[in-house]
């Protein structure tokens, strides 16, 4: 079985087209006795190495292997709207996102991994949403919908503790930076986005391959990107969220002891912060004095 998964990710490296003949073969083996982490070195190198993801994907599928990964499978044959989508279904979109993706990989394989990973599960949630809606093709809400069928795709491929938590914000998030910049939101709404996801600079990536996957659109570049990049390098949150301001050591200061309100009132000192209600400790530590000030019953 190993063998056919090398197969796919070779075909993606070096851009080859596999033999009818082997193809199959492929078909006779099955992917009993492999083990999770062995699948998943050989889904790592396709994504971090691949030329052209799209050859191996499709090779998976043609020989039937596609029924291993129920959540891919899914979304063969599921019909998006032609307006915003002329390439075809969400599995031919999938297939031009990895490409787009990596055609522009940044060399940081952890980054790229993760970013990749966010980009072939993007849509999953579309197998569960779409519908036929006033004359259009919609699946409203697909991002979400996406959330627990990524976590279990990567729950079956690796035990690594680090990469659902990664992964399944950049999922979720992945239609924000067009809706903001299309609102024009404010600096609140840029800080609350990097709360969610952690590293805007990825979920710009996937982004921008969600929007490269759609050919023969042309390819206008990506103003939704560059404009949430700018926005989150000014507050200083493109790569990590924003760091609280008032830590349980500042309550504990104040002469609050750790309980059951505790954490309910760093949350609304963090969403205070967020919303720009004040940007330094000091400021933080007076909000937090008054907002302890004003709840009856605390100790």
């Amino acid at each position: 079985p190993l063998r056919v998964l090398r197969a796919a990710q070779f075909a993606a490296r070096f851009e080859l087209r596999v033999d009818p003949r082997t193809v199959e073969l492929c078909r006779t083996i099955g992917l009993e006795g492999l083990a999770s982490e062995r699948i998943f070195e050989e889904w790592r190198k396709l994504l971090l190495l691949g030329k052209r993801p799209s050859l191996g994907l499709s090779f998976l599928r043609d020989c039937g292997w596609l029924d291993h990964f129920p959540e891919l499978a899914a979304l063969v044959d599921l019909p998006q709207d032609p307006d915003w989508h002329p390439e075809g279904d969400a599995w031919v979109h999938t297939l031009h996102c990895l490409d787009a993706f990596a055609a522009e990989r940044i060399g940081d394989d952890w980054e790229d991994l993760v970013v990749g990973l966010a980009v072939l599960c993007h849509d999953f949630g579309k197998a569960d949403t779409t519908r036929w809606t006033d004359g259009h093709i919609r699946s409203l809400g697909h991002e979400q919908a996406g959330v627990e069928l990524t976590r279990a795709f990567l729950g079956r491929l690796s035990s690594h503790n680090d990469l659902a938590p990664a992964v399944i914000p950049l999922v979720a998030n992945h239609m924000v930076p067009q809706h903001l910049f299309k609102v024009g939101a404010g600096d609140a709404a840029v800080r609350r986005l990097a709360g969610r996801v952690g590293r805007i600079d990825r979920l710009v990536r996937v982004a921008r391959a969600d929007v490269l996957g759609r050919p023969p659109r042309p390819d206008r570049g990506f103003p939704a990107g560059r404009w949430l990049l700018e926005r989150a390098q000014a507050l200083a949150v493109s790569d990590a969220a924003p760091e609280p301001l008032v830590k349980g050591r500042h309550l504990i200061a104040m002469g609050l002891q750790p309980g059951p309100r505790f954490g309910a009132i760093l949350d609304t000192c963090y969403e205070a912060q967020l919303d720009g209600e004040f940007d330094s400790v000091t400021e933080g530590r007076e909000f937090a004095a008054r907002l302890v000030a004003e709840l009856p019953g605390e100790e």
